[in-house]
């Protein structure tokens, strides 16, 4: 599934492209979708937009993209559209990825049980400090940088955790797409410039802050 920048309800949906917000909120529903699928239940995109803070429009906009899922009048049955999501965000099979830079952030991450319980298999430990190689987290050995192109080759990872800090960010970012990964989650708070078709998501704390300050300052108003 390609990113566009817009997405039009004009078009069939075997012609619909996703925005990245349209992706974020597929995402949304999802974790929405999954205790009503448990149950087999069968929801409207009223309900299911109360969940996640948008309009039903909204709802009906992005599931478009699925195909036809819902009837009207009855709605979408949940684990019928939570398998119809995961195909389209590409989360039906199982993605395997390494992390490098193995410090305070990156042990907390390890110890996060989101990851597997979605699919997302860390299965490699990379740092360039001496001290730390051989060590043991979460697990794994954590091995030198000098040994992630092999790794990364031995395992078929296709996406990195980078945790290092902002001053080597862009290095490191660097030895991790030649080593053939296809994607990066960066933790670090520098903006990375990697090359065409290498996908980059940003997670910067600070800036997640400034937003959160800006929604509470907008309510002051």
């Amino acid at each position: 599934m390609r990113y566009s920048d817009s997405m039009t309800e004009s078009n069939p949906p075997s012609e619909l492209r996703l925005s990245r917000a349209a992706a974020q909120r597929l995402s949304l529903y999802l974790r929405s979708l999954d205790s009503f699928a448990r149950t087999g239940t069968t929801l409207s995109s009223e309900v299911l937009a109360k969940t996640v803070g948008v309009s039903a429009a909204q709802v009906r906009r992005d599931l478009a993209v699925l195909g036809h899922l819902g009837l009207r009048g009855i709605g979408y049955e949940a684990a019928g559209l939570a398998a119809a999501i995961r195909k389209t965000l590409g989360i039906d099979r199982p993605w395997k990825a390494v992390l490098v830079g193995v410090g305070n952030l990156a042990r907390a991450l390890l110890r996060y049980r989101g990851f597997s319980e979605h699919g997302f298999e860390i299965v490699g430990l990379f740092d360039s400090d001496a001290t730390k190689i051989g060590q043991i987290v979460g697990g794994l050995a954590i091995e030198p940088l000098s040994r992630l192109k092999l790794a990364v080759q031995e395992s078929r990872a296709e996406l990195g955790i980078l945790t290092v800090p902002s001053d080597v960010a862009q290095a490191v970012a660097n030895q991790m797409v030649a080593s053939g990964l296809r994607g990066v989650m960066n933790f670090a708070s520098v903006l990375l410039v990697l090359p065409h078709g290498v996908q980059v998501v940003t997670v910067d704390l600070a800036i997640q802050l400034e937003q959160l300050a800006f929604a509470v300052h907008l309510g002051e108003d």
